[in-house]
């Protein structure tokens, strides 16, 4: 399923298995139509599917092909009755060589499995809730039926899914988000469900984007880096529309052969000066200009309260987002720094930017990136690190396990064996050998290049290079950046020979995503109140910068 990537997913292999039952409210009815979906794997192209869903006397049916890595679906057939309720399943299928076929038919509370494998058949017997949603591992056209079920629910709803041939689970409505997404010639109204999947020992955090036909958009399950998009959201032109500062205004920013996406926001009520200028740089993942995360803007905010206090300021696209042009599936972190350096100098170039006064103000893995463009590039005046690693990316990615694990109702043995197999992904990522030792599919997860730029990243390397005066700033709730990262990072910046400042600020009862939290846990996200970043962080760059 893709933790918000505001630092990096951990690479989890969840298991899913647990009975439930749920009432819902009546679904809504959907409109029929074909739909053409692409698939993600961490930001890398994995694979399409094309999706019906049609409407007869006797109810629904959706049906696909399409192929997801080397799973190849020839036929998928899910039926339900006008009400939603599933008669049968079909699924004929291919992944490498081997060929399988599930045959399902459901009563109101059994289904009945055949599963064929290798032309050897077995039977299979569950109990499930009525009006249960079918919803097979890696068959996404499956969420049409799950997206007209959340058409009709409200926050605190319960849904039963079958994950056919396996077992019953149940999932919860966390949140729930209108949203309004440009692409080009139009707006798409959306809504973006947060939901919880309960699995043995865990939960799985997920959010759903459906239409206003009730057609499933989105899916987005960030434990597995995964994102399926339906195609008229996929493109780079395609973005979500979240709240705009009265002066801001969309700016094109050439790259080398592609251009980048972005927002000014100048201070209001000025004229024509030269400012002090913030770039704001976001986090890990395919975040847009303002980094939205479980509904917080989060650099919209920062730059409307930046821009307040006399700043102009920037926000962009990363590359492959949003409206910026690039790909993402040779990325490294590198990549992202040189995007930002072209910034830099774009900036400078500019009447109502001081060339002197441009500061990097980047959130998460954005930290980095800023320390590896500052590291370079003497125009970066200086630094403002919010929520950013002092230990090795390698480093960082078992800690976070370590945490999520520390959370889950398993044995220490179970516990240990997942952190081992953690650490012989990492070696295996970073060495390019041992890669025999890792299941195919997790090495389809992690053996890309941002992953390995990620891992390999150690700010002790780096900060020696980076001359410029740095604030470090820090949320004591971060659980996904422990507050003692700010340490290092100013112990690594304090050793540094001929170089500028340095000063840590600490907020308490600050999370990740810079808001008030009261455990600071990434299930907490969706579930906050409050959507407001603390004022207190403008004011304390503001007032750095000013000094």
């Amino acid at each position: 399923m893709q933790l918000p990537r505001h630092c990096t997913a951990v690479l989890l292999a969840l298991i899913t298995a647990t009975a439930a039952s749920a009432q819902t409210p009546a679904p809504a009815a959907p409109e029929p139509g074909e739909a053409t979906f692409e698939v993600f794997l961490r930001g890398a192209g994995a694979g399409r599917i094309v999706v019906h869903l049609t409407r007869t006397a006797a109810g629904w049916t959706i049906s696909s092909t399409g192929r997801v890595g080397d799973l190849v679906t020839n036929r998928f057939e899910l039926k339900y009755s006008p009400d939603w309720q599933p008669t049968d399943l079909r699924i004929e299928a291919t992944q490498g060589q081997k060929q399988f076929q599930i045959s399902t038919s459901f009563g109101v509370t059994t289904a009945i499995n055949e599963i064929t494998q290798n032309g050897t058949t077995s039977a299979k017997t569950d109990q499930v809730s009525a009006r249960t949603v079918v919803l097979p591992n890696n068959f996404f056209a499956a969420y049409e039926a799950l997206a007209v079920r959340l058409a009709g629910s409200e926050i605190g709803a319960e849904i039963p899914l079958y994950v056919a041939p396996t077992a019953e689970v149940k999932l919860t409505v966390v949140s729930i988000t209108p949203e309004s997404i440009r692409v080009p010639g139009t707006t798409i109204a959306t809504r973006k469900y947060a939901v919880r999947i309960q699995n043995v020992g865990a939960t799985v955090d997920a959010t759903i984007t459906i239409d206003g036909r009730s057609r499933f958009a989105r899916l987005e399950m960030p434990a597995a880096g995964l994102s399926v998009v339906r195609n008229d959201l996929a493109g780079v032109s395609a973005r979500t529309l979240t709240a705009r500062n009265p002066t801001d205004s969309d700016v094109t920013i050439p790259g080398a052969g592609f251009n980048l996406a972005g927002t000014l926001t100048v201070p209001p009520g000025v004229g024509r000066l030269r400012h002090a200028t913030i770039v704001l740089v976001a986090g890990s993942g395919p975040v847009d200009r303002d980094e939205s995360v479980a509904g917080i803007p989060i650099f919209s905010q920062l730059a409307g309260a930046l821009a307040e206090r006399g700043f102009l300021v920037l926000r962009y696209d990363k590359r492959g987002v949003g409206q910026s042009g690039g790909r993402t599936e040779t990325v490294t972190m590198q990549d992202y720094a040189d995007d930002l350096i072209g910034i830099v100098k774009w900036l400078a170039k500019r009447d109502d930017v001081d060339p002197r006064r441009i500061t990097v103000v980047g959130h998460s893995e954005g930290g980095s990136i800023g320390m590896l463009a500052g590291a370079k590039e003497k125009r970066i005046a200086s630094l403002v690190l919010v929520a950013t690693i002092g230990m090795t990316g390698a480093d960082l990615v078992l800690e976070q396990q370590r945490h999520q694990l520390e959370r889950m109702e398993i044995s220490d043995a179970d516990r240990q064996a997942k952190i081992d197999l953690q650490r012989k992904i990492q070696q295996a990522v970073i060495t390019d050998k041992g890669w025999e030792t890792v299941p195919p599919e997790l090495r389809k997860q992690a053996d890309t290049p941002w992953f390995r730029s990620l891992l390999m990243f150690d700010p002790a390397r780096v900060m020696p290079d980076v001359k410029q005066p740095l604030l470090i700033v820090q949320g004591d709730l971060d659980t996904q950046v422990a507050p003692g990262n700010a340490e290092k990072l100013a112990e690594l910046a304090r050793a540094r020979k001929k170089a500028g400042s340095v000063d840590v600020v600490h907020l308490p009862g600050i999370n990740h995503l810079l808001v008030k939290a009261t455990t600071g846990e990434v299930s907490e996200y969706s579930q906050l109140a409050d959507k407001t970043i603390d004022p207190e962080i403008a004011d304390r760059i503001a007032i750095w910068l000013k000094r």
